[in-house]
């Protein structure tokens, strides 16, 4: 039983979301194709990052919780995990604009922009020689300052809310995935290649790493779907 361990931690963390797609007052099933391809090609940088990283031995995993199917080095469940994991946190977000009236979260993004990008580069600065933290912030800020001043996405308070609030899910999700209630976790870290702060048993950078793989598939994800609504007009 403890192979499927990852394989269940996806599967729960996906399975009530795909289900309510089909709803009729949600009806995301239509965009399935949108969501596939934003994932498909975000996941494909992170991919390779996370390959990278278990090659260096950043972090590593451990096998007695997976199914033992392994490619380029990660478990056939890690690479599911870039599609499992975008569904439910992008599902959530297209719930929230379909069913709220929001558009005052628009007035945060300036703020959190700012907020975020010095914060990212102060850790970036600070920590340096702590390749997770050095990568994640990069990486976020690069995000950051793409979307607001380049693309001028008018939703990133509104994508930031939503991930605070899947902050709930992210908890036990990851938590298990980094040993929470198990004997030994199922991703290892090397402690000298990220800052050690943990959220329970979770590294900070997880959070925010996650964070930046969210607003990146939703960016694509809008982008793809407004091309198939124009495409049926």
């Amino acid at each position: 039983m403890m192979g499927y361990t990852y394989s269940l931690v996806l599967f729960f963390s996906v399975i009530i979301c795909f289900i309510a797609s089909f709803d009729r007052r949600i009806l995301f099933n239509r965009h399935f194709g949108a969501f596939i391809k934003s994932a498909i090609l975000v996941a494909i940088p992170f991919i390779a990052w996370d390959v990278w990283f278990t090659a260096k031995g950043v972090w590593w995993f451990n096998t007695d919780y997976t199914l033992g199917i392994a490619l380029a080095g990660l478990p056939i469940e890690e690479w599911l995990f870039f599609i499992c994991i975008p569904f439910s946190c992008v599902f959530t977000y297209f719930c929230f604009d379909k069913f709220f009236r929001w558009e005052w979260l628009s007035g945060l993004n300036n703020l959190i922009v700012f907020v975020s990008v010095i914060i990212c580069s102060v850790m970036a600065l600070v920590h340096f020689d702590k390749i997770y933290t050095l990568i994640t912030a990069t990486a976020t800020i690069t995000t950051l300052i793409y979307l607001h001043f380049v693309a001028k996405a008018d939703w990133i308070g509104k994508a930031s809310l939503v991930f605070t609030i899947l902050m709930l899910g992210f908890f036990p999700v990851n938590g298990i995935l980094t040993g929470t209630e198990l004997e030994t976790p199922i991703v290892n870290y090397n402690p000298g290649d990220f800052l050690g702060i943990r959220i329970l048993t979770i590294p900070i950078e997880d959070a925010v790493y996650g964070y930046t793989q969210f607003l990146l598939v939703l960016y694509f994800f809008k982008r793809f779907k407004h091309i198939d609504d124009e495409s049926k007009k």
